[in-house]
């Protein structure tokens, strides 16, 4: 049985994410679990190291025990093996924000994205913030060209719309015209969703707002709701 899956609109390891990122680590298997970081989406602006520190501090304040920030910042460091290990046996994986195209293109076909499929399918739970968020979908939007862009393919046919309380939001529009038969999802900074509701229902989680953009309704679910993402 797959495991879970956390979405995020951003803002990631601050104080309203916790509800979230608590929720994920009991999903996961508990404090004892191995939590391990993706930072490749920070690499770009060489802020790969310090973003994953803080991940490593946060996880731990919330409990975590066993934390890890991965040296996986580009296509080549995806095909390492000791990456490849750690991330086949990790029970939550996180991937940072940061630039989606460049986290796309170091995971797309990587052995290390096929390592995070399989442990998932192990039952792990698979978490991204904005880029990280982005890229598990069918499709994302980078803001750097301008181009909507294929992604993983974790969620099919949608499409996530990070910061959407600020710039997130500008985006709406041009996707709507370009995905007419996709669900699009707004997540604000701090807010996540989790599919961890009864069969399979997603909630949300943190200080924010989710605004689901189906192709023919527009709804919007506050923290404790849940919702049927298919539905």
């Amino acid at each position: 049985m797959s495991g879970h899956i956390l979405l995020a609109g951003g803002a990631e390891f601050g104080g309203r994410m916790a509800p979230a990122d608590q929720r994920a680590i009991y999903l996961a298997g508990g404090s004892g679990t191995a939590v391990r970081i993706v930072p490749a989406a920070a690499a770009p602006d060489d802020n790969h190291i310090h973003a994953g520190s803080n991940g490593v501090r946060w996880f731990k304040s919330l409990g975590a025990r066993d934390v890890l920030s991965l040296a996986l910042t580009d296509r080549a460091s995806a095909d390492q093996p000791e990456i490849v290990s750690e991330l086949r046996n990790a029970r939550l994986i996180y991937l940072l924000g940061g630039f989606p195209a460049h986290l796309y293109r170091s995971l797309a076909g990587s052995l290390s994205w096929q390592a995070i499929l399989d442990a998932h399918q192990a039952g792990a739970v698979i978490a991204g913030s904005s880029a990280g968020a982005m890229v598990m979908c069918g499709s994302f939007f980078d803001p750097r060209s301008g181009e909507l862009l294929e992604g993983l393919n974790l969620l099919p046919d949608t499409c996530v719309l990070p910061h959407f309380k600020d710039f997130g939001r500008r985006w709406a529009e041009t996707l709507r015209a370009e995905l007419p038969q996709a669900i699009l999802l707004g997540l604000e900074e701090g807010t996540a969703m989790i599919n961890d509701g009864e069969q399979g229902k997603w909630t949300v989680y943190g200080g924010g707002r989710l605004t689901l953009l189906r192709p023919d309704a527009r709804r919007i679910y506050t923290p404790g709701e849940s919702f049927d993402l298919m539905k």
